[in-house]
């Protein structure tokens, strides 16, 4: 049988060996069949022993003296090689097990992300071939030397084999979802319907509305679990000229955090084409640079206008009544407006919580 991998086929056994039961069964010595075939003797007992492999021509002299396909005796070379090729790569991989060891397994194999049987040079091989790439030197020209938006994130500072993980993770999900090219008049007009639906609910069908919407104008919404290690919360990211990723984690536990993450990822994709962003779950050192203050400006004025938001401010009233009436006004959800107001420290952390809606991810 072979594994989930593709990398441990039982049945392989070297032509020579079939071919020996083969004579046995037929009664045939191996000096006879080199008459037959015209070949030295020398020849017959190297095949038979897996010391010289079956070539075309040699098959196809097989097929003439024995009556089994040349396909058959190619095929039984090709499979018997390449499990030769597995076993030599799988022994080099034995040597990256402490490179393995560095990304969240448990939680990889849990997912099924990774063959959640593999182990030893297994497991570097189902890792790399998560990743897409053939040998550990090729991840780390990938991973460790990352774009320069990703070097700016501290959720790579926080567990650069996690991270990595979960943007895989990303970019695999992605690969299965059909959308247009992207559109960026397009996107800006179904964000500024989006406000509308930060009001509605189920939050489960909402998102799903969400995604076609985001599809239809070239953007990919994906929600991956965060992995062990990492302090991702988001990442806007081009798959491709005609493509974008949104990438969120499933740790937000209100609306408030999740539009404000959904916005400020589309920013990015507005204001920065073709620069990739990995956004940290907190900024311990508060040097956010100018693309993530230009994305939390965007969010942040598109969800709520300056002017209106401002007015209300001025208001100076922000009792749980006003901030419902104010939310209805604007046509957002009445957690937005909280959540603004607690970054503004115009309320406390922990004051009008109640108007937010938790989160219940499926």
């Amino acid at each position: 049988m072979t594994s989930q991998s593709g990398w441990r086929p039982d049945w392989t056994v070297p032509p020579g060996e079939i071919l020996a039961e083969e004579l046995e069964t037929r009664g045939i010595s191996q000096s006879e069949l080199a008459r037959r075939m015209d070949r030295p003797v020398k020849t017959i007992n190297e095949i038979v022993n897996a010391k010289a492999a079956v070539t075309p021509e040699t098959a196809l002299q097989l097929e003439l003296a024995l009556g089994i396909s040349a396909s058959l005796w190619t095929g039984l070379e090709t499979n018997y090689r390449q499990q030769l090729a597995r076993e030599k790569v799988l022994s080099q991989f034995e040597d990256h097990i402490d490179w393995a060891s560095s990304f969240p397994l448990k939680e990889l194999r849990q997912r099924r992300v990774i063959d959640p049987d593999a182990t030893g040079g297994e497991l570097v091989a189902s890792l790399l071939r998560f990743f897409g790439v053939s040998s550990v030197n090729a991840w780390k020209q990938r991973w460790e030397t990352p774009r320069a938006a990703f070097r700016r994130s501290t959720a790579f500072e926080s567990s650069l084999h996690a991270t990595a993980a979960w943007l895989r993770w990303g970019e695999n999900a992605a690969a299965e979802v059909p959308t247009e090219p992207f559109d960026r008049g397009r996107l800006l007009g179904v964000l500024t319907e989006a406000r509308s639906m930060t009001r509605e609910e189920p939050f489960a069908d909402v998102v799903e509305d969400l995604r076609e919407d985001l599809a239809s104008c070239g953007v990919v919404l994906i929600l991956t679990p965060d992995l062990g290690g990492t302090r991702a919360s988001g990442a806007a990211r081009w798959l491709s000229s005609e493509r974008a990723l949104i990438q969120l984690t499933l740790r937000y536990k209100s609306d408030d955090q999740f539009w404000f993450s959904v916005f400020h990822e589309a920013g990015h994709l507005i204001g920065d084409r073709n620069v990739e962003f990995v956004d940290a779950d907190t900024d311990p050192d508060g040097e956010a640079d100018e693309a993530e203050r230009r994305a939390d400006r965007w969010a942040r004025d598109v969800l709520i206008p300056p002017d209106d938001y401002e007015r209300f401010v001025a208001a100076g009233r922000f009792d749980a009544s006003a901030v419902r009436e104010f939310a209805k006004e604007q046509g957002v959800a009445p957690g937005i407006v909280v959540g603004r107001l607690q970054r503004d420290r115009h309320v406390p952390y922990g004051s009008l919580n109640t108007l937010k809606r938790k989160l219940d991810w499926v």
